[in-house]
């Protein structure tokens, strides 16, 4: 009797479980499913939208000022993106520090040194600084439809890779004068998208331009990989959070690769704080 009633509770508490997880597999389909509807709308959006807003900004820029298609143009169109991405894909932003930015840009040249997971940083800068700002970017860009050609003209700094060593005076020259019309310069030193929880090589070209413009560096955390990871097509609903340091000086005597170290330093630290759960070994 003891036996038939241990295999009879047995039995109750597999099917309980089997009915358990049968559900909570239904539940994670339908949310699967729900976050492509909504990643796909999302895009669907931005494509329809970039379209005509980058065409309007190409003839605008012929014949307007700059401020007027970059404040009045290309920023709005980049705030409707982010505000796309939160009410549709429900991932919020978490900024702080950004005061340290505007401490920083008090009489100074900026760059910026940011870490760079995912596109949602890329779009998110320019939608919340009070100063015009220029990417340092690949040229190749400039070929892509509508947003590429919005992007060269926007009086930004790219990158030709192929001439080598006269393509960083062209940086240098083209930084520093923008850095002079109140432009902040902002540079990803990873290079290319980092994977959410890791650490690429840190090149140190932001840290030569800062010495050889007088410019201050900020760096900057961005745990963006939480919400859109790279290389993906899918956005996951949370919070992702960017936080600005404070501002960095050459040190006398100081190399591009030192200055870079230091900047380096603070931005993984930071990372290890704002998003710890990704770099749990």
């Amino acid at each position: 009797m003891t036996n038939k009633r241990t295999v009879l509770i047995l039995f109750v508490l597999a099917r309980a479980y089997a009915v358990d997880t049968i559900h909570a597999q239904a539940q994670t389909r339908t949310g699967d499913s729900m976050q492509w509807v909504r990643s796909a709308l999302i895009f669907l959006i931005l494509a329809v939208t970039v379209i005509p807003v980058a065409s309007i900004l190409v003839i605008a820029s012929f014949v307007a000022p700059y401020r007027v298609t970059y404040f009045w143009i290309g920023r709005p169109w980049l705030q409707f993106a982010i505000a796309t991405i939160r009410w549709v894909g429900g991932v919020n932003c978490r900024l702080t520090g950004y005061q340290n930015l505007l401490d920083a840009a008090a009489g100074n040249r900026v760059i910026i040194c940011s870490k760079h997971q995912s596109t949602f940083e890329t779009f998110f800068f320019p939608s919340i600084m009070t100063n015009p700002i220029a990417y340092v970017y690949k040229k190749e860009l400039n070929l892509v439809p509508f947003f590429g050609w919005a992007i060269g003209r926007l009086h930004m700094v790219p990158i030709d890779r192929s001439a080598k060593g006269d393509a960083w005076q062209r940086v240098a020259r083209i930084g520093a004068r923008l850095m002079d019309q109140g432009k902040w310069i902002i540079m990803f030193p990873e290079a290319t998208r980092a994977p959410r929880g890791e650490q690429l090589l840190y090149k140190s070209g932001a840290a030569r331009l800062a010495l050889e413009t007088g410019a201050v560096i900020v760096p900057v955390a961005a745990a963006t990989g939480r919400c859109w990871p790279r290389a993906s097509w899918s956005f996951m609903p949370g919070t992702v959070d960017v936080s600005v340091g404070p501002a960095l000086h050459a040190m006398k005597d100081e190399s591009a690769v030192e200055f870079m170290a230091r900047v380096e330093a603070w931005i993984e630290a930071e990372m290890r704080i704002i998003d710890a759960e990704a770099y749990v070994s």
